[in-house]
């Protein structure tokens, strides 16, 4: 079990993680990962627990190695370390895989951002770098997937296939702190600013198989509705990414750090997944005028909590 005491807050970022088996490792990555969950101990040793305080470290390590004279735009070595979930007596490891991970997150940067800030960050010559070290890495692992898919500021609505309403898991936790302008930006709701429980985590975990049917039966419909569609895109860059792990893996969107923006009444409230559910039924039904209206509202929803990150 992870135990962190610390300031650091976690990002506004949500992650959709895959855990596997531990026998889905072949050896000796099992070995290696039995012997770090029998000197860590799970992070999650039941399903309705969050990985709160494991994500806390994961940042911790994160903040350290910026902390070095020497820019770096990925760790110098793979991350050892992973999240750790026991459900019904099974381990299920989740890599960290920080490089890999550093890696797409460079190419993010490089698509998104000014020329001018990124060389500020990141000067050329340290971008050149690490794109030759991912060159002469992926010509010897050409199958390599990441465990972890991040998103900042919102949580894409194509996340929310896999899961149900019945899978969501809400921990109000001890010690949330809401900013009055983010809370009037959201919902303009009564109460912002106040304090209320502490770290709180929404999550959703569910087994694969029920997460590949449910984006499967998704992706039926929406080819027949609205083939064209920004969703059926969405739709299947999820199920190919869920296809690379094992079958009696785990699927979890975690809300992660943006339940610090959302806040603890938002946070109860939110039922996106549920929504999306109810969007597919209605596609399904014929009533396309309904499902189009659920979608609107729900994407509609999570832009104004993107719109945030250009608030001053």
């Amino acid at each position: 079990m992870t135990v962190v005491r610390t300031s650091v807050q976690p990002p506004y970022a949500a992650h959709l993680r895959v855990y596997e088996p531990l026998a889905a490792y072949p050896e000796p990555e099992r070995t290696r990962w039995q012997a770090y969950a029998a000197e860590h101990g799970p992070d999650a040793a039941e399903p309705e627990r969050p990985v709160a305080a494991a994500v806390l470290e994961e940042q911790r390590e994160a903040l350290a190695g910026l902390a070095a004279r020497t820019p770096r735009a990925l760790p110098e070595r793979e991350s050892g370390r992973a999240y750790l979930r026991v459900v019904d007596g099974v381990l299920y490891v989740c890599p960290w895989a920080t490089r890999l991970r550093s890696w797409q997150a460079l190419e993010e940067l490089r698509a998104g951002a000014p020329v001018a800030l990124l060389d500020a960050v990141l000067p050329p010559v340290t971008r050149e770098a690490a794109e030759a070290d991912r060159e002469r890495w992926r010509a010897g692992h050409p199958d390599a997937r990441p465990w972890i898919l991040t998103s900042r500021w919102e949580v894409p609505v194509r996340w929310f296939l896999p899961f149900g309403e019945e899978d969501r898991c809400f921990v109000p936790g001890e010690a949330v702190a809401v900013a009055d302008a983010v809370d009037g930006a959201v919902d303009g709701g009564e109460g912002a600013g106040e304090r209320a429980g502490g770290p709180a985590a929404l999550f959703y975990l569910v087994p694969m198989a029920q997460a590949r049917r449910r984006v499967a039966r998704a992706l039926r419909a929406l080819r027949e509705a609205v083939p064209d569609g920004e969703l059926v895109l969405g739709a299947e860059r999820v199920g190919r990414w869920l296809e690379e792990f094992h079958p009696r893996s785990l699927v979890e969107l975690d809300y992660g750090g943006l339940v610090h923006l959302l806040g603890p009444e938002r946070l109860l409230a939110d039922r996106s997944a549920g929504e999306l559910e109810e969007g597919l039924r209605a596609l399904r039904a014929g009533d396309t005028d309904g499902a189009l209206r659920v979608y609107r509202e729900l994407t509609g929803r999570w832009r104004r909590v993107l719109a945030l990150r250009n608030a001053n």
